[in-house]
């Protein structure tokens, strides 16, 4: 049986547990837009997307150690900047970058199960940058800032399917 290498995700030998500020990407399997809708250059939610957005606030109170620099969901996925600080009050184990998103991840589709879409699932893994400088950052955060608005602009933006409740609409 032959088994294919797959690329390692993470900078070999970094320790993604360490004070570090990182752009992160997480993608819903297959691209489906559960998360809401781009209309006029705003995100509208849906009630899947406020799940997903309740549980990056969830993730900042129950790891004290962490910061949001910014964040935002789209229709089909998520880009966020956490910073993993030094927080004296904090006692336990800090939690590397991989485990913090496994336990975002873990938490949303359980939720998302809940309310009705037990099929919902995330892309396998998810896409980090490590933040090494101000002006990277300044772009991340605009880039976030900025998502909705380039997602309106894609040559290949066409009307979606959203997942709002029990039923689909077509959402433009």
């Amino acid at each position: 049986m032959k088994y294919f290498n797959r690329k390692k995700n993470r900078l070999p030998g970094f320790d993604y547990s360490s004070c570090n500020r990182y752009f992160i990407t997480s993608i819903v399997k297959y691209r489906k837009p559960y998360f809401g809708n781009v209309f006029d250059s705003k995100m509208v939610l849906s009630d899947y997307g406020h799940i997903v957005d309740q549980q990056w606030d969830w993730l900042l109170k129950t790891y004290p150690y962490l910061k949001s620099h910014g964040f935002i969901v789209m229709p089909d996925h998520i880009h966020g900047i956490l910073e993993i600080t030094d927080e004296p009050s904090y006692q336990g184990k800090i939690k590397s970058l991989s485990e913090l998103m496994g336990a975002y991840k873990t938490t949303t589709s359980k939720h998302i199960h809940l309310a009705g879409v037990p099929d919902f699932e995330w892309h396998r893994s998810f896409h980090d940058h490590i933040v090494r400088n101000e002006s990277a950052f300044i772009c991340m955060k605009n880039y976030i800032r900025l998502n909705p608005k380039r997602w309106m602009e894609k040559k290949y933006h066409q009307p979606r399917v959203v997942v709002t409740g029990r039923d689909l609409s077509l959402l433009r």
